[in-house]
């Protein structure tokens, strides 16, 4: 899929923004395997979250692409024939799940009628986020007021300060990629949900930016002679579906999707990132902004290694969309080996 991205007349990007935070209390829970290895700088994360919901304009102009895959989500309880009475929407950034649930389905099968909105599924919405400036940036919208929406303010991103058992499904989209201790948190998302319930999320990973990583890095070495981590590191594809396993999750389905959007130069992608909150937050990066010079280089390098026909560069976002169930003893399971009573072999020599 390719979005093209409009970028006349943006405002000015805003200013930094340091926001109280309430005293909660920490629930302590025990991640699986060995010690967690810190990636990610939290409060880092916590303030480009805060400084992207100062200017609300700019900040929900950005919100294309996590709009976007908060909706392709939300598609996938279309198959699910069941009521949630109580949901979990963790790292809800602005509630994008929110208003992904409250909009209307349009088949594209004239002969279908149009499906009603999925808020018609869920009872309670929780929506789970560190960064309240982000989290109540549209409390005053339409979307508010067609289904019952609960707000949380988390008090860090990697602990769960929920009941076992306490909710019908968990989603999150867009936010477990700056996740130190995936695991911990998978498993944590598995105490919350009650038996025979699904987790649905979405996660950037792989070789998303990669055109902008290997710009940057090529324009550092030319002008610096060296390089410094520019864009995070991401999950592979096939290291979620053995997190989902080891975090006690079955019947588990991963896919991956590529959604490309165009920009005008890399000042303009950058930009975005900035005010969509998903900036660099690596421990060792390099504090201060990136050098003019090594901008204006990696924007030529960007155009000759990845440049479209019509001047536009394009970033390749990969969105690895993820669904595993809390074990129960009612769900379908496999027969034991060897149980079978046909040959396929026989089935295939039929046709």
């Amino acid at each position: 899929m390719r979005l093209i991205v409009p970028r006349a007349c943006l405002p000015q990007r805003p200013g930094p923004f340091l926001a109280g935070s309430t005293r909660q209390r920490r629930y302590a829970f025990q991640a699986p395997g060995g010690p967690i290895f810190q990636v990610f700088n939290p409060r880092t994360k916590w303030l480009q979250k805060e400084r992207s919901a100062t200017n609300i304009e700019l900040s929900r102009q950005s919100d294309y692409l996590k709009d976007e895959i908060a909706s392709r989500v939300c598609e996938r309880l279309i198959d699910i024939k069941r009521k949630f009475p109580r949901v979990l929407d963790l790292g809800a950034n602005s509630c994008n799940i929110a208003r992904a649930l409250t909009r209307e389905i349009v088949d594209p099968d004239p002969s279908v009628p149009v499906i009603p909105p999925l808020s018609s599924k869920i009872g309670e919405l929780v929506a789970a986020e560190s960064s309240e400036a982000l989290l109540y940036r549209d409390a005053d919208l339409a979307f508010n007021d067609e289904l019952q929406l609960t707000r949380q303010v988390l008090r860090d991103d990697e602990t769960l300060p929920f009941d076992a058992e306490s909710f019908d499904m968990v989603l999150s989209s867009m936010s477990l990629h700056w996740i130190n201790d995936l695991p911990g948190v998978l498993a944590q998302v598995n105490n919350v949900l009650k038996p025979d319930c699904p987790f649905i999320g979405a996660m950037l990973g792989g070789d998303t930016l990669f055109e902008l990583r290997t710009s940057l890095q090529l324009a550092e070495q030319e002008r610096r002679g060296g390089i410094s981590p520019h864009v995070s590191p991401l999950a592979d594809v096939r290291d979620v579906g053995g997190l989902l396993q080891k975090a006690g999750f079955t019947m588990l389905t991963v896919d991956v999707e590529d959604i490309i959007v165009d920009f005008p130069d890399i000042f303009a992608l950058m930009e975005d990132l900035q005010a969509m909150g998903e900036s660099n937050a690596v421990l060792g990066r390099e504090m201060g902004p990136i050098g003019r010079d090594v901008l204006l280089a990696g924007d030529a390098i960007y155009r000759q290694l990845h440049g479209n026909e019509d001047g536009t560069i394009p970033a390749t976002f990969r969105i690895i969309h993820m669904i595993g169930w809390r074990v129960s003893d009612n769900q379908a399971k496999p027969l034991k080996r060897g149980s079978g009573q046909v040959n396929l072999k026989d089935i295939l020599e039929q046709k």
